[in-house]
């Protein structure tokens, strides 16, 4: 049985975007533990130069959506970034959630050699369908849940390997 584009994309996205979620969760009761406020941690950087958690997660979100959307060839849903709260950061996890769970799985399978153009900071790149999704979409969905753990884990949160991948 041939394995889809979808198969290996929506249940990826879905899955690390929920772990990211239940981090948020484990991040909001470490706060409340120790007695700080949460949005220490959404401002927390590994280093300078780097985006702070709360836009972490954010763009973990625009690379979940906006593969799934380009993939099944329908337009990128625009959220605002706008959220300041671990309550907000997970209402938007949610919404995606709906978003890229409801695409039809023919759709996004259909995405394979379909011609996407990325606009980057300084060019355009056009891909093919899979080779977007393998060399740009997952590597930099990947980077910012991973930098979203790391940020945590930096601070002290109580989180492991086993709360990243989430078995």
């Amino acid at each position: 049985m041939p394995c889809g584009l979808h198969a290996v994309s929506i249940p990826v996205f879905a899955r690390m975007l929920r772990n990211v979620s239940a981090l948020l969760d484990k991040a909001a009761a470490d706060a409340e533990a120790r007695k700080f406020e949460p949005s220490v941690l959404l401002a927390s950087r590994l280093y300078p130069d780097m985006f702070p958690l709360l836009r972490q997660v954010q763009l973990a979100c625009d690379f979940a959506k906006g593969a799934s959307a380009r993939l099944a060839g329908v337009a990128v849903p625009a959220f605002p970034d706008d959220e300041a709260t671990i309550d907000e950061l997970k209402a938007r996890i949610a919404k995606v959630l709906t978003f890229i769970e409801g695409l039809p799985a023919a759709d996004v399978d259909a995405g394979f050699d379909r011609d996407v153009t990325i606009k980057l900071r300084d060019r355009s790149v056009e891909l093919k369908g899979i080779d977007y999704l393998n060399d740009l979409a997952m590597p930099n969905f990947y980077f910012h849940v991973t930098t979203t753990y790391d940020i945590l884990r930096h601070n002290g949160v109580a989180i492991g390997k086993r709360d990243f991948v989430g078995v």
